[in-house]
């Protein structure tokens, strides 16, 4: 017989879904900025809401079931400090990767993740009727959202970098896919005389310039609007790859490095921010990786990748590794330098 243990982690898998959804529907109504930093009751939350009384307490005694609020006194709740990061008026707020990874055209191809791993092809293009980022093209407003995702999502790993990695021997930096410039405008802040240009398509550029004027960097970056299937701006030292490569199967991966190694000077570097499975899965490691890496498959048709497949995709572009260091824990992503073959 299976171990009360064994059976209550199977339950709470399978009601992860609907924790998600009980998160996505306290951003939208607004729970966290209501509640403010003091204990308020849940009546005078559900009157400003604009809800029913009793389903609201439901649901903030669900949020506190969650770790997100506490219940200090019958019917009267406050915010925990991670809850606090459902304010989007936080520099680290996580509401955008919140709306964006519970929105339905996120969430609707992993309906059929059972297809995805019959056929190995991403189960979005079947529903939509064309790729991911097809579909955020033609939807404006959702790919302004999704590049807001994107760049909460990059915040930790935008601090962490200009610390672990020496940007000082390079002269310019083109952040390949670099979206709003979130990654890139941290590394220049850190780094006075470097220059830099954030490379994407026009809507995943959409937001960078206000990144650039919030950050006084429009004169030492550029931002240049392209396909990375068809090449790379020439002219950088060090290109940059964050969450790219995820994205796309080995052929795919491999075109972006190939154009980047037509473009690379002879001393050039490329740096790739991914996360590195082990050849075999740790027990011990958060398996939030193997999920990205199950969204990759139904949404994007990527995949995350071991060192040893990193070693193989660079090789067969004309790339040698020459590192892979880990940023600081709890950072799920590793540091990969490149060089010229």
């Amino acid at each position: 017989m299976a171990s009360d243990e064994d059976r209550a982690q199977v339950v709470q898998l399978v009601f992860g879904g609907m924790a998600a959804l009980t998160v996505r529907a306290a951003t939208r109504l607004k729970v966290v900025e209501l509640l403010g930093d003091k204990e308020r009751a849940a009546a005078d939350v559900a009157e400003e809401a604009g809800t029913q009384h009793q389903a609201m307490t439901r649901l903030l005694r669900a949020l506190t079931g969650l770790g997100l609020l506490q219940e200090c006194a019958p019917d009267t709740f406050a915010v925990t400090s991670a809850g606090a990061l459902l304010d989007p008026g936080r520099p680290d707020s996580l509401v955008s990767l919140v709306d964006m990874f519970t929105e339905p055209a996120m969430s609707r191809a992993w309906e059929r993740l059972d297809e995805s791993v019959r056929t190995g092809e991403a189960a979005f293009d079947a529903i939509f009727g064309k790729d991911f980022f097809s579909h955020l093209r033609d939807e404006p407003e959702l790919s302004a959202r999704f590049n807001a995702a994107m760049s909460q999502g990059t915040a930790a790993t935008a601090a962490a970098l200009p610390e672990a990695f020496d940007f000082g021997r390079f002269t310019t930096v083109t952040d390949v896919g670099g979206g709003d410039g979130t990654l890139l405008a941290a590394v220049l802040r850190a780094y006075p005389s470097l220059n830099g240009v954030v490379y994407d398509t026009d809507e995943g550029l959409a937001q960078a310039p206000v990144t650039l004027r919030r950050d006084g960097l429009e004169e030492r970056c550029s931002l240049v609007a392209g396909d990375f299937f068809d090449a790379v701006p020439e002219g950088g030292d060090l290109y940059l790859l964050k969450s790219i490569l995820h994205d796309w199967s080995d052929d795919r991966a491999r075109t972006i490095l190939g154009h980047i190694r037509e473009a690379l000077p002879p001393e050039g570097r490329v740096l790739i921010l991914e996360a590195v499975l082990p050849e075999v899965v740790d027990p011990a490691r958060p398996g939030l990786t193997y999920l990205t890496d199950l969204n990759m498959l139904v949404n994007l048709g990527g995949r995350e990748r071991t060192r040893a497949d990193f070693e193989f995709l660079c090789h067969s572009a004309g790339l040698t590794i020459v590192d892979v260091s880990p940023l600081p824990a709890p950072n799920p992503f590793c540091l990969i330098e490149a060089r010229r073959a």
